[in-house]
C-alpha cells in the first residue's frame, strides 16, 4: 500500500532550467569563461549546485579556488533570481490536489539546497507539502538514500508505502537505494534509457499518470 509520494524538484515538478542556466553563465562571464547553451544544462545540473558549478567550468579550470569564486557569484545571483523564468511543469498543481485528495501524504527531495529548496517550493506551491528537503549539513545528496530515508521517517511511513518521483537516473538510484518505488517521468531533463538503467520501475509522459499509477498498486 502507497501512503506517500516523494518528488524531484527541478525537472519534476519545476522548470528551473533557465534560472540555473543564467546564473551559472553569469558566473562564468563575469570570470571571463565561456558559457554554455541552456539546453547543455540538461546534463549539467541534477547533482546539487556544487557539482553544476564544477562541471560547468572548463577543463583546466577546475581548480578549488575556482570553483569557490564561481559558486560565490552564482549564488549570489540565483538567490536574488531563483523564480524569473521557473514555473511549475502543466498539470503538476492538479496532479499534487488529487494525491492529496486520495489521501496521500507528499513531500519534496531535492538535491538543491536547502533554504533555495523551500523557496522555490513555496512560491510555487505554497504549503501544500507535508516536509520540503533539500540539500543539508551531514546527508548527503541523492543517490544516497540517507535524506530520502529521513523525509520517508518525517512523513511517518515505511520506504515501501513511498514512491519516488523523479526525471534523472539519480532520482531512480536514490529509490532503489532508499527501498521505495522509483517512477521516471519523461518531462524533465533526462531521457527514458537513463532512467530505466537506474531502476525506474514506471515510466511516464505526464503527470495525471502518477494518481492513477498509486491507485493501481494500491488497488490492483
Amino acid at each position: 500500500m502507497i501512503k506517500a509520494v516523494l518528488f524531484d524538484l527541478d525537472g519534476t515538478l519545476a522548470d528551473s532550467l533557465s534560472d540555473l542556466a543564467d546564473s551559472t553563465n553569469f558566473a562564468l562571464s563575469e570570470m571571463g569563461l565561456p558559457l554554455h547553451r541552456r539546453d547543455e544544462y540538461k546534463y549539467l545540473v541534477g547533482d546539487g549546485i556544487p557539482k553544476l558549478i564544477e562541471r560547468a567550468l572548463p577543463e583546466g579550470e577546475k581548480t578549488e579556488q575556482n570553483q569557490k569564486q564561481c559558486l560565490d557569484i552564482f549564488m549570489r545571483r540565483y538567490k536574488e533570481h531563483y523564480h524569473d523564468k521557473t514555473v511549475a511543469y502543466d498539470g503538476i498543481p492538479d496532479m499534487l490536489s488529487r494525491l492529496k485528495s486520495d489521501g496521500m501524504k507528499i513531500a519534496v527531495i531535492s538535491n538543491k539546497a536547502d533554504d533555495m529548496a523551500v523557496k522555490v517550493t513555496e512560491k510555487l506551491f505554497g504549503s501544500i507539502f507535508d516536509v520540503v528537503a533539500g540539500k543539508r549539513e551531514g546527508f548527503p545528496t541523492k543517490p544516497d538514500p540517507a535524506l530520502t530515508l529521513e523525509v520517508i521517517r518525517q512523513l511517518g511511513v515505511k520506504p515501501q508505502e513511498s514512491v519516488l518521483v523523479g526525471d534523472s537516473g539519480m532520482d531512480m538510484a536514490a529509490s532503489v537505494n532508499a527501498g521505495a518505488t522509483g517512477i521516471g517521468v519523461l518531462w524533465g531533463f533526462r531521457l527514458e534509457d537513463e532512467l530505466l538503467k537506474n531502476g525506474a520501475r514506471y515510466i511516464v509522459k505526464s503527470p495525471a499518470e502518477i494518481p492513477e499509477i498509486i491507485r493501481k498498486i494500491n488497488h490492483g
